[in-house]
C-alpha cells in the first residue's frame, strides 16, 4: 500500500538549496539543466514541522553524550563535571564497539534520537552512580553500564524516525527502515542561474566617502517545480507496530507538511514563501509510481510554465494509467487553483486538507 504526492509549485527569484559554491543546485535531465532542490533540505523541514505539529521531537546530533553530561550537572542533579564526564563516557563505553568518543566528547557519527533519550540516559547513570565514580578513579574503566539498556533506548523512536527511519552502521539494531522516499525537486522547464550584485552602504561614511562598505555577488534561480514523495503504509505500521491511528495521524501530518513546508535558504533575502498550485494524491497497492517522466522533456515558451505544467501532469498521468492499468489504483484525486479542469488525475476536491483526508482514509479504511 502506497501514497503518492504530487506537487506543481511555482518558485520565484530564490535559492532554497546552495551547492558548494553558493550556486543554486541543478539537474541535467531530458537534456536540459533544471535548477534542483535535494530532497535531504526539504524533508528538513517537513521533519520539522511534523515534529512541531505533533509536539514530538527528535534531534540529530553527535553531541548527545556531551548533552547528558551537561543534563547531569544542572540543577536536577548537581554532579560534578568530572563525574558528569566520567558517565558520559560509560555510555559509550556500555554500548560495546558500536559508540566511539572523539577527543571533545562527540561521537563519531550522528545520532538520531527522540530528544527523551538524553534524560534517560541520564537518569540511567544516576541508577549506576556509586559504579560510574569507582570506575573513574582507574586507568582503564571498564564498562558497567547495561549495555542492553542502554541499547533499548538508543533504540527508541518518535514518529518522525518511524517516517523516515535511522540508519546507523556502527549499531545495528538501532537502524529503522524509512517508510517515506522523497524525491528530489526540478524545475518543469530549463534554467540558467542569475548572478545579482551587491553592494552595502556604510552608514558611518564620512561627506567625501562615496564608497560602499561590501561588495559581492550572489545566484538566484525562479521556476516551476515538481515535487515527489511516497509513503509506504505498511512499512509505516511495521515501524510503528501496528498502530494504526498513530500511522494515521503521522501520514496525514507528513502529506500536510510537504505541501506546506519550504526550505530556508536565502528566505530572508527572497520571501518565496510560495504554496503548490496542484497536488495530486494516489493510493496504490500495487507499487509507488512518481510523474516526473511528464517533464523529461522541458516545457518551453516564455509566457509561463505552471499553467501547462499542470495540465501536462493531468495527461500524462492520465496516458500512464491507460499503459499501466488501474487495477492497483485504491484512490486518486486532485486538489489546485480553480483554473484549469483537468482530467487525468481523479475528481477534483475543494482544499488540499479535503484531498488529504479523502486519501487516508482510503490507505487505511473509514475512521476509527
Amino acid at each position: 500500500m502506497f501514497i503518492d504526492i504530487s506537487l506543481i509549485q511555482p518558485v520565484p527569484l530564490s535559492n532554497l538549496n546552495r551547492d558548494d559554491l553558493g550556486a543554486p543546485k541543478t539537474v541535467v535531465y531530458g537534456g536540459s539543466t533544471r535548477t534542483r532542490v535535494s530532497s535531504q533540505s526539504w524533508k528538513r523541514q517537513v521533519r520539522l514541522e511534523i515534529e512541531r505539529q505533533l509536539a514530538d521531537p527528535a534531534v540529530r546530533t553527535r553531541r548527545i553524550l556531551t548533552e547528558v553530561a551537561g543534563h547531569l550537572t544542572g540543577p536536577d542533579y548537581g554532579w560534578e563535571p568530572a563525574e558528569a564526564e566520567a558517565a558520559a563516557a560509560q555510555v559509550a563505553l556500555s554500548t560495546g564497539k558500536g559508540l566511539k568518543l572523539e577527543k571533545d566528547g562527540s561521537t563519531s557519527v550522528l545520532m538520531y534520537l527522540p530528544a527523551g533519550v538524553i534524560t534517560q540516559l541520564a537518569d540511567l547513570a544516576v541508577t549506576h552512580r556509586e559504579a560510574i565514580l569507582a570506575e573513574a578513579t582507574k586507568k582503564t574503566p571498564k564498562a558497567i553500564l547495561p549495555g542492553d539498556e542502554i541499547l533499548a533506548v538508543l533504540s527508541g523512536r518518535n514518529g518522525t524516525i518511524s517516517l523516515f527511519g535511522r540508519m546507523l552502521a556502527e549499531l545495528p539494531s538501532t537502524e529503522v527502515d524509512g517508510a517515506v522516499q522523497v524525491a528530489h525537486a526540478f524545475t518543469v522547464h530549463g534554467t540558467a542561474p542569475e548572478i545579482d550584485f551587491f553592494t552595502a552602504v556604510d552608514d558611518l561614511n564620512s561627506a567625501d566617502d562615496r564608497g560602499s562598505g561590501h561588495m559581492n555577488s550572489a545566484e538566484f534561480a525562479a521556476g516551476v517545480f515538481y515535487r515527489y514523495a511516497c509513503v509506504n503504509v505498511r512499512g509505516l505500521l511495521h515501524n510503528l507496530n501496528g498502530d494504526e491511528k498513530m500511522a494515521r495521524e503521522l501520514t496525514s501530518a507528513f502529506l500536510t507538511a510537504f505541501i506546506s513546508t519550504l526550505p530556508t535558504g536565502k528566505q530572508n533575502s527572497t520571501a518565496a514563501n510560495t504554496l503548490p498550485e496542484l497536488c495530486h494524491l494516489a493510493v496504490r497497492v500495487d507499487r509507488p509510481l512518481s510523474l516526473a517522466g511528464a517533464f523529461e522533456t522541458p516545457l518551453g515558451g516564455t509566457s509561463g510554465h505552471s499553467l501547462a505544467a499542470r495540465y501536462e501532469l493531468a495527461d500524462y498521468a492520465r496516458q500512464l494509467n491507460l499503459l499501466w492499468g488501474q487495477t492497483g489504483l485504491r484512490f486518486e484525486g486532485h486538489a489546485g487553483l480553480e483554473k484549469p479542469s483537468l482530467t487525468g488525475l481523479g475528481p477534483r476536491v475543494g482544499s488540499y486538507h479535503d484531498l488529504i483526508d479523502q486519501a487516508v482514509t482510503a490507505a487505511y479504511g473509514g475512521e476509527q
